[in-house]
């Protein structure tokens, strides 16, 4: 009797369901070129004070007379501990240049299909955690975003129907077992 009234009840807000699970996974998916742009709208800070630190550092090796690299090589290997160090945070700051510059040429020149690719190909988790904490929510207006909730339907839906909907009807239709006196 209470596997019947669970059927009945199943049965009757299953369509609501469905349409529940599909909306959800619209609005989630959704979600990702809104945080894609938010992220490299962040990312292209962080290069933009990346290149203005790395300026400073060329333009002292120009007023050294010498060609970056050689300039960071003699810092290197100065004895002194400070200038060393100097040396260091110029090689370092070189590197993310670089670092930064790869990643945001990957996200802009990505298509909507390798961008998640990209994204996670170049993800700065320190930038990610920046972007995940100030992330607002927006409506996408764009075929991409249009792209990505189509994509959201057909996986939440998936998930729901092959978890949670065919086990709950096979459940709920399993034949009775007759009790043996």
């Amino acid at each position: 009797m209470l596997r019947r009234t669970a059927a009945v009840s199943f049965a009757a807000v299953e369509g609501f369901l469905d349409r529940l699970v599909c909306v959800l996974g619209a609005m989630v998916f959704a979600q990702a070129p809104e945080f894609f742009q938010q992220y490299l709208q962040r990312l292209g800070g962080h290069l933009d004070q990346a290149r203005s630190q790395f300026a400073s550092f060329e333009a002292a090796a120009r007023a050294a007379g010498k060609p970056m690299a050689q300039f960071v090589a003699d810092m290197l290997a100065n004895p002194e501990p400070g200038i060393a160090k100097l040396g260091s945070a110029m090689r370092e700051a070189s590197e993310q240049v670089d670092s930064l510059t790869a990643a945001h040429a990957a996200l802009v020149g990505a298509s909507v299909w390798s961008r998640p690719f990209a994204f996670l190909g170049h993800l700065d988790v320190g930038i990610a955690r920046g972007t995940a904490a100030m992330f607002k929510p927006a409506v996408p207006t764009t075929l991409e975003g249009a792209v990505y909730a189509a994509v959201g339907v057909a996986l939440a839906f998936g998930i729901w129907h092959v978890c949670i909907r065919l086990p709950a009807r096979r459940f709920l239709a399993a034949p009775r077992v007759p009790v043996r006196a």
